[in-house]
């Protein structure tokens, strides 16, 4: 490798292009701290995406936006003299068939949705990606190991903080049983627990009648635990089956 190789290596970790990664970092690291506080009232609320996936997602967007306003410093600031194409067009397409890859792996199994981070974090890798080939790689670095500790430590900073449990439940009924709503709901509540609103449906097979829906806690410690709640449950008029589930992220 002669001289000329080893400049332009260089060139990546000058003073100029480590100010700027300094830069960027400051806005991934602001991203995530805001995405992090949107995704905590989702996760307190018992919804499926919480703190990881919401922090990943804007903080990846953060890392795409702000380098598209730094393109005097691509490619170790020598894009003038390399680049032949739009680098944006491919970076448009990378993210695109990127989050087609992550709508693969989100599962739905009746109330509950799984993968989601996976999804999230599938998307932020595809940023990390991006950012090491337009030459950021201090940035890259530094959002992968942002993006290490999301996905080992906030979930249990979510356990920590303040939360609402939330339980996915199924109930089938006897044959032609007409169940009342709000006696669901006094079951469900001296339990510490409510109905989540626009979680409710009701489905009919063979004339039986299946309620799902999703309970959340009141508050952290006052859902009870879930052999209790389905205990509870299985003392309404007319229950012939029934199925509980931790809602899942």
């Amino acid at each position: 490798m002669g001289e000329g190789s080893f400049l332009n290596l260089s060139a990546y970790w000058s003073a100029p292009e480590v100010a700027t990664n300094l830069i960027v970092f400051f806005n991934l690291l602001g991203a995530l701290i805001l995405g992090l506080i949107v995704g905590y009232e989702r996760s307190y609320h018992g919804r499926a995406a919480g703190m990881r996936t919401y922090g990943l997602v804007c903080m990846a967007a953060a890392a795409l936006t702000v380098i598209a306003g730094y393109p005097a410093y691509w490619f170790g600031g020598q894009a003038n003299t390399y680049l032949a194409g739009d680098p944006t067009r491919v970076i448009q397409g990378i993210v695109t068939g990127i989050g087609f890859l992550g709508a693969g792996v989100i599962m739905r199994d009746g109330l509950n949705i799984s993968g989601l981070t996976t999804a999230a974090s599938i998307w932020t890798c595809s940023a990390i990606g991006i950012m090491v080939g337009v030459g950021f790689y201090a940035s890259a670095i530094m959002l992968t190991l942002l993006s290490a500790l999301i996905m080992m430590w906030i979930s249990k900073l979510e356990n920590w903080l303040p939360s609402r449990p939330a339980i996915a439940v199924t109930l089938e009924f006897q044959k032609n049983f007409v169940p009342l709503e709000h006696t669901l709901r006094e079951v469900v509540y001296s339990h510490g627990y409510e109905i989540a609103s626009g979680s409710f449906a009701i489905r009919s097979s063979n004339e039986k009648l299946e309620w799902h829906f999703v309970a959340v806690a009141l508050s952290k410690n006052s859902g009870a635990a879930m052999n209790e709640l389905a205990s509870g449950l299985s003392t309404l008029q007319g229950v012939e089956d029934f199925s509980l589930a931790h809602a899942r992220n």
